[in-house]
């Protein structure tokens, strides 16, 4: 019996060793994964109540990948709700252009009065309704300033056109895309618009919408990043 206890704790011993060790390992792993991507500086990501989800997160999760700090920006420094945006499937409703569903929250670290452009590398435009009101906001105005006049690289998706838009940042035939409903805000501030899913003027860098992510809207602007950088 004393030989089945032993045989039972060696048992329970060597899986409780087994278990640490294979914890060892992943979080080593992860650790490792952590030291790869070499600070490669920060993105201003300005967003408001109603900012798009798979606008917003994608983003912020694979800019992070690359090593940059990804730096969420508001109005207000606090918890902001996002939503889903997408086109109403079999609806009834033809002119419903957009079905709009509750998402996650999301925090801004830091209020637009508070952003010093001039630290960030990139600045990414997500989509969503807030851009219809953060637009307004002064402060974002001279942060969106600062990279139109600085030629920093500039990400934009969907209705984020609405910031850049109201800066100014398209005139002189400026070509972008966005969302369809979105043209008028490339074309009545000097714009050109242009559809497809991924455009490339400059430093800027525009998609039509989140479902145009798998192009090479990233890739090019982690390499316009880059190469700003060695400026």
């Amino acid at each position: 019996m004393s030989n089945e206890r032993l045989s039972r704790r060696q048992l329970c011993g060597l899986l409780v060793a087994g278990l640490a060790a294979f914890g060892l390992i992943v979080s080593g792993a992860c650790a490792e994964g952590k030291k790869q991507p070499k600070k490669a500086g920060k993105v201003l990501m300005p967003i408001g109540d109603a900012t798009e989800a798979m606008d917003t997160l994608y983003p912020f999760f694979r800019l992070a990948e690359e090593g940059y700090e990804v730096v969420v920006a508001g109005p207000e420094a606090r918890l902001y709700h996002m939503v889903l945006h997408e086109v109403p499937p079999n609806s009834d409703v033809k002119w419903d252009l957009t079905q709009e569903t509750p998402a996650y929250h999301i925090r801004a670290r830091i209020a637009f009065s508070d952003v010093k452009p001039e630290e960030y590398v990139g600045l990414f435009l997500s989509g969503g309704r807030a851009p219809e009101y953060i637009r307004y906001d002064k402060d974002l105005m001279r942060i969106t300033k600062h990279f139109v006049k600085e030629k920093k690289p500039i990400a934009v998706v969907c209705h984020g056109i609405e910031i850049i838009a109201a800066a100014g940042g398209l005139e002189g035939g400026r070509r972008a895309t966005t969302v369809g409903k979105c043209a008028l805000d490339i074309t009545q501030t000097g714009g050109v618009y242009v559809n497809e899913p991924c455009v490339v003027d400059g430093n800027v860098v525009s998609a039509a919408t989140w479902h145009d992510y798998g192009t090479q809207f990233f890739k090019i602007f982690i390499q316009k990043m880059q190469e700003s950088a060695k400026k």
